[in-house]
């Protein structure tokens, strides 16, 4: 019996190719992209609460006697009615969506907008969502950029910072 029976044939390196899944290929969408609503954060608080109800009720009625229901679960009831409370405090409506908020950044900034990004971040103990935006200047290549943070929930803008670009395209430029 040789070395090589019971083996499968392992296929060489240059074979080998790394793939993104389907759902994770973004050259075939197309589409806007859309940000899932935040106020989608009270749902589990408010099963956190009903939880909460639960472990409180089942300390109520099991008694001193109880050899499987003890203080922990008023503990526990405490514990989850505080979480329960910070989801649904911090689940806040989005009222501006990133084209919105690039508006918003381009009457901002000052200069005729050219490249930009959006992400979304979050500011403050109760994490209200704020719209993050990065511009760039319409020229090629651009001499100005910002940084816009504009509220998600109402539109206003929070701060904004405008620059000359420090960076050097020229390389880029001579393709």
């Amino acid at each position: 019996m040789s070395g090589d029976q019971g083996q499968e044939a392992r296929p060489h390196d240059a074979e080998v190719r790394d793939t993104l899944p389907e759902d994770l290929d973004v050259s075939g969408y197309v589409g806007a992209v859309t940000f899932p609503d935040n106020s989608r954060r009270r749902i589990p608080g408010f099963l956190y609460l009903a939880l909460a109800a639960v472990c409180v009720a089942l300390w109520a009625v099991a008694g001193e006697d109880a050899v499987l229901v003890n203080d922990g679960y008023l503990a526990a009831a405490v514990v989850l009615a505080g979480f329960g409370a910070y989801c649904i405090a911090a689940g806040w409506p989005l009222g501006v969506d990133a084209t919105e908020a690039l508006v918003e950044a381009t009457r901002q900034v000052g200069f005729p907008v050219g490249h930009a990004s959006a992400s979304l971040g979050w500011r403050g103990l109760r994490s209200r969502p704020t719209w993050r935006i990065l511009v760039y200047s319409a020229e090629e290549p651009p001499r100005q950029r910002g940084l816009v943070l504009v509220d998600a929930v109402d539109g206003a803008v929070v701060e904004h910072f405008v620059e000359d670009n420090p960076e050097d395209w020229t390389e880029l430029s001579r393709r």
